[in-house]
């Protein structure tokens, strides 16, 4: 039997409605590079939902934006300041560092910065003999699973604009974060609350893509440019497109977000109800029990997850999973599995 994978959020295809809507409008011809109707459909349902007059841009994935964005708002000699954990640090192959900028991590307790970790790194950045930062880097939810209040989001991009930095978010799992009980941000917010920010589309629902959204305009200067530079720029960018003004229209977006998160908090308090703790407060569809070596080896004969990281000799933390489409009787079959072990 094929074990069950908890791995990440994007094992599935798409929602049947974007893939109804991908097939429905096959044959219909469209301009390319992401001017066509699709696309500008797209826009206008982000538009109307951040309510502000913004850029919104189209590519293929996560890491593509992360580097398309950061790439092309610092000049040469700045770089960005991130979480540790931040994906940009971790898991994107030194994409950003290939760009000539470096990245200045700073330690976090749940995956989250704050003024004081980018206090920090200014106060030991004096001159021209170093990079000068720039630009912070978050992601909502974080790559520990956790998300930002719109206090917190308040006070760093309040700190960011009084210390003339630029604010960008990675929203790969922005879905996730905004339809949290732990949240009380909306996408209206982010848009008010960060330079630049992205809505992924990958891990919530859609074959590929994310969109950009340029929130200050004097950023959105020749960034058509940058995305064609590198190689972000599609010829057939309805693809993309046609899976967002499909997401977002009647709130399906927020939808499978929200189901994301529901399915998660699920497995959580079942693992809860049986005495786990948990790495950080599970707060989106990513959660991090601490299970003993043991179980965590028996578990792996019938589910794929990522064993997270070492607490101590007999126990480690194990990163699970949940999507748009994730099963409840999975979750159940999980929850069983570690009864009978």
């Amino acid at each position: 039997m094929k074990k069950y994978s908890f791995k990440n959020d994007y094992s599935e295809g798409a929602h049947p409605s974007i893939l109804e809507r991908l097939i429905n409008t096959n044959l219909e011809q469209a301009i390319g590079y992401g001017e066509d109707e699709f696309c500008n459909e797209a826009r206008a349902s982000i538009k109307e939902k951040i309510k502000k007059e913004a850029a919104i841009h189209f590519v293929s994935g996560g890491t593509q934006a992360n580097q398309i964005v950061i790439s092309s708002i610092l000049r040469p000699h700045e770089s960005v300041i991130a979480a540790e954990s931040g994906h940009i640090a971790v898991h994107e192959t030194g994409a950003i560092e290939a760009t000539g900028h470096k990245i200045n991590t700073v330690s976090t307790s749940n995956g989250k910065l704050t003024p004081k970790e980018v206090q920090h790194v200014l106060d030991t950045h004096t001159d021209e003999h170093m990079v000068k930062p720039k630009l912070v880097y978050i992601s909502n939810s974080t790559e520990i699973g956790s998300v930002y209040t719109k206090e917190e989001l308040t006070t760093l991009y309040t700190f960011c604009k009084e210390k003339n930095l630029y604010l960008f978010v990675d929203g790969a799992r922005l879905a996730s974060a905004l339809t949290s009980s732990k949240s009380d941000v909306t996408l209206e917010d982010m848009a008010n609350l960060s330079d630049v920010f992205y809505i992924g589309g990958t891990k919530n629902g859609a074959l590929i893509g994310e969109a950009i959204v340029i929130n200050d305009l004097k950023l959105d200067e020749d960034f058509r440019y940058n995305i064609k530079q590198k190689g972000g720029m599609l010829a057939k960018g309805r693809l993309i497109g046609i899976q967002f003004a499909e997401l977002f229209k009647n709130d399906l977006f927020f939808e499978l977000g929200k189901y994301a998160n529901n399915i998660a908090q699920k497995l959580a308090e079942g693992l809860s109800n049986k005495g786990y703790q948990f790495l950080t407060e599970p707060s989106s569809n990513q959660i991090f029990p601490i299970l003993p070596n043991q179980l965590i080896e028996k578990l792996q004969n019938d589910f794929e997850f990522y064993v997270w990281s070492k607490i101590d000799e007999n126990n480690s933390s194990i990163r699970l999973v949940t999507s748009w489409s994730t099963p409840e009787e999975k979750i159940n079959e999980f929850l069983e599995k570690i009864n009978k072990i």
